[in-house]
């Protein structure tokens, strides 16, 4: 189905996307597709975003590259469909989207959140993914038991998570207060806008985000304390998976630590000085200057993305 509200060429991309419904659990997936001639790739967005975050990536990869990237189950236009939720639905999801695609395998980009439910699609799905770009997420550090993980989640991700008890009068106020993020604002434009009005829905003067709380929390339960997902990178990798993991040098907020450094990733058993241990069969680069949010923005980031996509396709 094609919705002529978010349908259009942008500023940015000069690329169509359309709409299309893929039948699944509970209902239908609404996914955002960037037409292209060669073999398609599978984009995840993160724990409060929606596909539409993946227009500078689909601009980045060309024409020869069809991009789909899904409103995850519990946000934007899939926000009807009912849970059970956690990323085990997810990786349900993805792969009901590729038998929709008539397609064996696929390759998967993943971003923050969206990383995890790569990592475990690959893990429980090895035969269908053909390789695995992890971009500033998908592997994971336990959180301490007992843990509550709404106040886990609002340390993690801030104002992503605040934003969805609030409301906002109108439109333009829910777009103000998106610019004024000191890591997504500077590099706001029309795919950027289009992005955020996918998420708002409601009423004025009560126009609020689309996001369902309940997905969000099983969502980030299982991010920060699930040993299946948290084991996910070192099973896929192990089952032969090509996995390449980029990480962002800078934060959340923009702020000069990211969510992983060469000491982190080193003690997860990846990058420099990490062994042969869980890490092994997994490339991890480093996107100098992007922040969480840019590292899907940026030109040279989204670059660094489009040169990993190529590498685990021709692993």
């Amino acid at each position: 189905m094609t919705d002529p509200t978010t349908t259009g060429r942008t500023r940015r991309t000069g690329r169509t996307a359309q709409e299309t419904a893929v039948p699944v659990r509970g209902g239908e997936l609404a996914v955002s597709r960037w037409p292209g001639a060669g073999e398609p790739v599978i984009a995840l967005h993160g724990i409060t975003a929606n596909g539409r975050s993946f227009a500078a990536l689909a601009a980045a990869l060309g024409e020869d590259t069809p991009l789909y990237a899904p409103d995850l189950r519990g946000r934007a236009r899939s926000a009807a469909l009912p849970g059970p939720y956690g990323l085990a639905a997810h990786t349900e999801d993805v792969i009901a989207l590729l038998d929709h695609l008539g397609r064996e395998r696929a390759v998967l980009v993943g971003h923050s959140m969206g990383a995890f439910v790569a990592a475990l699609t690959a893990a429980r799905h090895p035969d269908r993914i053909a390789g695995v770009v992890l971009v500033d997420g998908g592997v994971g550090f336990p959180a301490p038991e007992g843990t509550d993980i709404d106040e886990l989640l609002e340390a993690v991700i801030g104002p992503a998570m605040r934003r969805l008890s609030m409301t906002f009068p109108d439109r333009e106020a829910y777009r103000a207060f998106f610019r004024e993020h000191p890591a997504l604002g500077p590099h706001w434009n029309d795919d950027v806008q289009a992005y955020i009005d996918r998420d708002l829905v409601g009423r004025e003067p009560k126009l609020r985000s689309s996001c369902v709380l309940e997905a969000v929390r099983a969502d980030g339960a299982d991010v920060l304390a699930d040993p299946e997902t948290l084991a996910a990178v070192r099973t896929a990798a192990s089952a032969g998976v090509p996995m390449t993991l980029l990480w962002a040098e800078r934060g959340m907020l923009d702020e000069p630590r990211g969510l992983y450094d060469e000491d982190r990733l080193a003690a997860a058993g990846l990058g420099p000085g990490a062994g042969s241990g869980a890490g092994s069969g997994v490339t991890v680069r480093c996107v100098p200057g992007a922040n969480h949010y840019s590292v899907l923005l940026a030109p040279e980031a989204t670059a660094a993305v489009r040169t990993a996509l190529d590498s685990v396709r021709t692993a």
